[in-house]
């Protein structure tokens, strides 16, 4: 009887499918009905399930290009409407599998409802969950319950999800992860597509992995090439450096960092910090690149020193560090300014050396000479001694007159105290004209004399004593007896005009029209980009159409 009852209906269905296709022919068409090609047994339960058909063993049904296989089913065909139980599975194509232990299916509205064990299967994911809403009409997939979905070396959880199937495109609206051999991803806001691995984070989100850890609020992340983009209040941070900028870019493979426009990077070991609007930063190698505005800015003596060049390149593990700085090197710290055309500091060996053209203002005091090094001491973290080899001129205005306190020789050893220039020693073939005055300030006379070697006691900053050692020759002039022409030595050259009188001194000023268009230039991009959301990249988009169609690998029925 049960045969023959399927029978009728299978004719009665065979004659709904003719109707429904010659319907299609009109403009206006209607749902198509759900076609069942095989049951093993049917009946009908009027009293327990009215109007409906209850199908048993083996269970297929067809809908549009769907394929529906169950252990047993209700088929309401009124509405046009499935339920089934045991061992569900829907067949989208090749490219689609959703199983369950039981589900629901409109052919009016062409949705599915899957739940107990949903697994929803394509060809480069796997998303497990509870319960699974499938829209075909618009090709999407959502759920409200935990999911864990499997893409290769990635594994995502998170409360509720989207799935895009023409997209390829899971999105994420609350908390999810993503779990890689290498970091852990964590946002609130995340579109991850399947096939290619590209994350798109649209939210405060986080990436943690034994190298360092990032922080965005707008980034884009290569899951398979291992490279990023961040955008928005982003930062990497490393044991010993966090690095901000505008636009960072990330090469996980080599450790490489770039950054651009308002370039911050903090070295919380040694307390320093690089400024710039573009950098370049090599983790393996140790070495980091800055451009654009550059400024390394150091503690010293509880004090910052200012370093600023077009170019900073800093080198070399913690300890060993080594910093150069390149074309029209400026630098300022409170009791001590400079310039010259580069600089060289080794954190080593506590030497910092100043290449091409050097001065040194201490104070008042104007030093100059071919080659000028800076020593300091690593153990108390101060500047210890000063030398100047070849050509050094030390040059002062007198305090009251106009004239110039002038030191002249061949080499300058000087130490510091308290940051300050305190005992110097000038040598070989040594000059000095020197005002000389009493406690009253009053001028005694204008000392002008030559020797071998000068020794200076300075109190800050201004020459308290000085001596001369060795062939002594000249004497003290009224200042009346000393001609003007005769109170210059040779070589002598004031650059009061040119001094570093404060940290922003140190910038030129095509430096700072530059710094200020390139902050423009942020902070308009900022404001645009604020309720823009971020543009899915072309190899995104076109990411499989130079590759074969992969095929899902269903999910095996349990018997």
């Amino acid at each position: 009887m049960k045969k023959s009852l399927f029978f009728i209906f299978t004719c009665l269905s065979f004659l709904s499918v003719q109707f429904t296709f010659a319907q299609a022919k009109k403009p206006a068409q209607s749902p198509k009905t759900i076609v069942i090609e095989n049951a093993d047994f049917s009946d009908v339960d009027q009293v327990n399930v009215p109007d409906a058909l209850l199908l048993t063993g083996n269970v297929k049904v067809n809908h549009d290009g769907v394929v529906l296989t169950c252990n047993k089913a209700y088929f309401f065909q009124k509405e046009n409407y499935l339920k089934a139980f045991g061992n569900v599975q829907l067949v989208q194509g090749d490219t689609l599998f959703l199983n369950s232990k039981y589900a629901e299916y409109s052919g009016n509205e062409k949705k599915a409802f899957a739940t107990g064990n949903a697994v929803l299967t394509s060809p480069d994911a796997t998303l497990q969950t509870d319960t699974i809403n499938f829209d075909r009409n618009v090709q999407e997939a959502f759920y409200n319950t935990k999911g864990t979905i499997v893409n290769k070396d990635n594994t995502l959880v998170s409360k509720s999800g989207r799935y895009y199937v023409k997209e390829k495109k899971f999105q994420f609206l609350t908390e999810v992860t993503i779990t890689n051999p290498k970091y852990v991803i964590k946002s609130n806001h995340l579109d991850y597509y399947s096939n290619s691995g590209h994350t798109y984070l649209l939210g405060p989100s986080t990436i943690t992995s034994k190298a360092n850890y990032i922080y965005t609020e707008k980034g884009f992340y290569d899951t398979k090439k291992n490279l990023a983009h961040f955008l928005r209040r982003s930062y990497i941070k490393y044991d010993d450096r966090l690095i901000e900028g505008d636009s960072l870019y990330y090469n996980r493979n080599i450790e490489f960092a770039s950054a651009t426009r308002n370039v911050k990077i903090t070295d919380s070991i040694n307390k320093g910090i690089v400024k710039g609007h573009y950098a370049e930063l090599y983790k393996l190698k140790d070495s980091m690149f800055v451009t654009k505005r550059a400024v390394a800015i150091n503690l010293v003596e509880n004090d910052s020193v200012y370093i600023h060049g077009k170019k900073l390149m800093v080198t070399g593990k913690e300890g060993e560090r080594i910093l150069r700085a390149f074309n029209n090197v400026r630098f300022y710290k409170t009791d001590m300014s400079g310039k010259c055309d580069s600089i060289h500091s080794d954190s080593k060996s506590a030497l910092t050396k100043l290449i091409g053209n050097p001065i040194l203002w201490n104070g008042d005091n104007q030093i100059t000479g071919d080659v000028m090094h800076l020593i300091g001491d690593n153990k108390t973290r101060k500047i210890d001694s000063l030398k100047v080899l070849n050509n050094t001129f030390v040059l002062s205005k007198d305090t009251l007159g106009t004239g110039f306190n002038q030191v002249k020789g061949i080499n300058l050893f000087g130490k510091f105290r308290d940051g300050k220039l305190h005992d110097v020693d000038v040598i070989k073939n040594t000059e000095v004209i020197y005002y000389m005055r009493n406690d009253a300030n009053e001028l005694i006379g204008i000392n002008k004399n030559v020797s071998s070697k000068i020794n200076m006691i300075l109190e800050n900053n201004a020459i308290e004593t000085i001596t001369f050692f060795n062939k002594v020759d000249g004497d003290i002039f009224p200042e009346d007896e000393l001609p003007e022409n005769a109170r210059k030595l040779r070589g002598m050259k004031w650059r009061g005009d040119e001094r570093i009188k404060s940290k922003d001194d140190i910038f030129t000023a095509e430096d700072n029209e530059l710094n200020e268009k390139l902050i423009k230039e942020g902070k308009e991009q900022e404001e645009k980009g604020k309720n823009v959301p971020l543009k899915v990249r072309k190899e995104t988009l076109n990411y499989d159409k130079k590759k074969p169609a992969a095929k899902a690998e269903p999910k095996p029925k349990i018997k």
